[in-house]
């Protein structure tokens, strides 16, 4: 006898959990599958810098429970330049938010298992039925969701994003402590989150300090994997001999030490636009699907809000006496990601791009146009105003705009 379920979400990250929470809390018949086991669940290995926003604590009724600070300032940092502005955060402790969502998801009836690793679609007639895990395990619904971030087991194998790998940002963080977050010759980054633009260390990608209370912080780099990153690495360098040239070479790390007991944190996410993100019973969400902010991320409230996006289409979709979940139906979600989740995802992205293509005099420069434009820029400029992004542009960066161009043609 068939296993059944109304919706399947692979992947218990925060959005997947977010959107079984949210189904289980309408009375669907909810099943997780989770790769890693439940004893070590998250892993180390498997955390985010969890840096969010005021907006998603409240959107999303997240408790101060697993916020380990909370942030008065966002800081961008240039090789010899800063900026500040202020806007209130929360750097969360990733582990114990992820938990606290698994155990929402379970309060409101959704069911997890975990070490059951999804491997394959289960396909009828053309469509997705269900889903193999564990090897030869086998279960059917009439939603199947893909939560598992970039691996996208699913969503590969359906087709669906289309994401390619030279566009794939890759990133290690450390916990520390002996940070000197108040040095004299940078920024206060007491209470603050910080990212800092700098091809030295970062080539085609940024560095953070995220401040997690008294000497502690989050320490990690991110680049994406193309031509930006060939242009300014430096031969035989990985990543994390990057992390450790900025720690040997950043007087605020004279002291520091990795918290004893923790790992190294690594992540990855595409720096491109999917294709889509829906078919006929299937949607994919979170990391997926990504979207980033230009000078901020944030991907854990787009990756909830793509897990809300998600709910509401298969609510939707669920509800009627005959249940329709073709692919007409369900593309509702891709409207929504577009309108709700990514709204003006192109130029977003491109503010993106540009940002990794400049050189690092650009950055100071920088640097000074966000002093001279005030402080609603960068926040119009995450939002993809192209008038903003405008307003930072001077003809000196000709190159940069043809360079990005002659990228996109090759794409």
């Amino acid at each position: 006898m068939r296993e059944r379920f109304d919706v399947v979400i692979a992947g218990a990250g925060p959005a997947g959990a977010q959107c079984a929470r949210d189904l289980a809390e309408r009375n669907y018949e909810v099943l997780v599958l989770e790769t890693e086991s439940e004893d070590e669940f998250p892993r180390q290995s498997n955390k985010s810098t969890a840096g969010t926003f005021m907006s998603a604590m409240t959107g999303f009724a997240i408790p101060d429970d697993v916020v380990m600070n909370y942030t008065d300032d966002v800081v961008l940092e240039s090789p010899n330049d800063h900026y500040v502005r202020n806007q209130t955060g929360a750097v969360l402790e990733f582990a114990e938010f992820k938990q606290w969502l698994v155990s929402e998801g379970r309060s409101k009836g959704a069911t997890y298992r975990f070490d059951a690793r999804v491997s394959a679609p289960i396909m009828e007639n053309g469509e997705i039925v269900g889903v193999r895990y564990d090897g030869d395990e086998e279960v059917y619904a009439d939603i199947v969701i893909d939560a598992t971030g970039p691996a996208a087991p699913l969503a590969k194998k359906l087709d669906v994003c289309n994401l390619k790998r030279d566009h794939q940002a890759i990133g290690v963080e450390y916990e520390f402590e002996g940070v000197e977050v108040n040095h004299d010759d940078y920024a206060d980054l007491r209470d603050a989150m910080m990212l800092r633009l700098d091809h030295d260390l970062a080539p085609g990608g940024y560095s953070w300090i995220f401040h997690t209370g008294e000497d502690t912080a989050k320490v990690g780099i991110c680049y994406i994997q193309n031509g930006s990153h060939e242009k300014y690495a430096k031969d035989g360098m990985g990543i994390d001999d990057y992390l450790e040239y900025w720690l040997d070479s950043d007087p605020r790390f004279d002291d520091a030490e990795k918290i004893e007991g923790t790992q190294a944190h690594r992540g990855s996410a595409h720096i491109q636009p999917p294709d889509s993100m829906s078919t006929d019973n299937f949607m994919a969400i979170g990391d997926t699907v990504p979207t980033v902010d230009p000078l901020w991320g944030e991907g854990i409230h787009k990756g909830m809000k793509s897990a809300r996006a998600a709910a509401a289409t298969a609510d939707s979709a669920l509800k009627p006496d005959e249940p329709d979940t073709s692919a007409e139906n369900l593309s509702v979600y891709d409207q929504l990601w577009h309108s709700e989740v990514a709204p003006k995802h192109n130029a977003r992205l491109m503010m993106t791009e540009l940002l990794y293509l400049a050189p690092n005099e650009r950055y100071d420069q920088l640097m000074d146009d966000l002093r001279s434009t005030g402080q609603d820029t960068l926040r119009q400029i995450n939002g993809g105003d192209r008038r903003a992004i405008a307003k930072l542009t001077h003809l000196s960066d000709m190159p940069i705009l043809v360079e990005y161009a002659r990228r996109r043609l090759d794409i």
